[in-house]
């Protein structure tokens, strides 16, 4: 198998005069200081108490890649919780305020559960992709917003390996620009705390795709089901008919 951390444009890709540029999206760590309500883009923090967590999520980050992560506090917290695993920190991580969760304004500080449950049977958010919070922005506000630094970072880091420490929201945008600009695709994804998300981007004279290697992987599963399966076996059980 290969490891993910090490991929690279192929050689044919290079000869053809594509670049590719690698997204790895790390939602930052659960919140448990909300008490149950909407937080948005209130500047809470996170709980990064699970180091085995983040060491199998800093095994399958790229070494030498830029970091961006959003404005907010529980994005930072997330990547020095992975940098304490021994994972090398980057010279800067820049503050990307276009990569803030959606600002969801008077809803911010409501019952989630309460909310959601008000909501129509079936939604994949806290609103279609249209409405905007009272005091706050749409989903498309935030897709707009994300696309927007997505395609300035693009150029500037253009052959690298970005790593983006962000938001559910955040990560939804990218994912449904990646699917050919469908941001309500996006939003039928799962993504979970501390999940790792990649998208690549190709882009060559007058062309411009994405290629979707994973979306919310969580390596802390796939490690905790390869140390199950390689636990030594106990004292074989002979069945009677065998001892006759």
């Amino acid at each position: 198998m290969s490891n993910p951390a090490k991929s690279s444009a192929s050689p044919s890709a290079a000869s053809s005069g594509v670049v590719a540029t690698r997204w790895w999206w790390v939602r930052h760590a659960p919140v448990r200081s909300d008490g149950g309500n909407i937080y948005g883009q209130s500047d809470i923090a996170c709980d990064t108490g699970d180091r085995v967590v983040f060491e199998a999520v800093a095994r399958i980050l790229p070494r030498t890649a830029v970091w961006y992560a959003s404005s907010l506090q529980r994005t930072h917290q997330t990547a020095e919780a992975i940098w304490a695993t021994g994972f090398p920190r980057p010279a800067s991580m820049p503050r990307e305020a276009a990569f803030a969760e959606q600002n969801l304004g008077q809803w911010q500080g409501m019952n989630r559960a309460a909310f959601l449950a008000s909501r129509p049977v079936g939604s994949h958010w806290f609103a279609g992709i249209d409405e905007a919070a009272p005091g706050g922005e749409s989903f498309m506000d935030l897709y707009r917003r994300t696309c927007g630094a997505i395609d300035r970072i693009n150029l500037e880091q253009a052959g690298k390996d970005v790593i983006a420490v962000a938001h559910g929201g955040t990560i939804k945008a990218a994912v449904g620009l990646a699917l050919g600009g469908q941001p309500e695709k996006g939003l039928a994804f799962d993504i979970d705390n501390c999940s790792v998300t990649r998208l690549d981007h190709f882009a060559s004279a007058g062309t411009s795709v994405w290629r979707l290697p994973m979306v919310n992987q969580q390596p802390w599963i796939a490690d905790a089901s390869h140390a199950a399966m390689h636990q030594p076996a106990g004292p074989e059980v002979v069945p009677a008919t065998k001892l006759a």
